[in-house]
């Protein structure tokens, strides 16, 4: 499953707005609109973004 579609459920689910999620997990607010206009994130971006995904299951 990709990145974008987890982050996309756990917004759906948390009621994060997208831009928040962004700042909390690396600091970047636009980071969500840009993974959804094709940014292709580095591996620190992911291993962040995992972290907090995987904090919430």
């Amino acid at each position: 499953m990709s990145l974008l579609i987890r982050i996309d459920r756990y917004l759906r689910r948390t009621g994060v707005p997208p831009s928040t999620f962004g700042r909390r997990a690396v600091n970047d607010p636009r980071l969500v609109r840009d993974l959804r206009a094709g940014r292709m994130p580095g591996a620190r971006i992911c291993a962040r973004v995992e972290a907090i995904l995987q904090e919430a299951e």
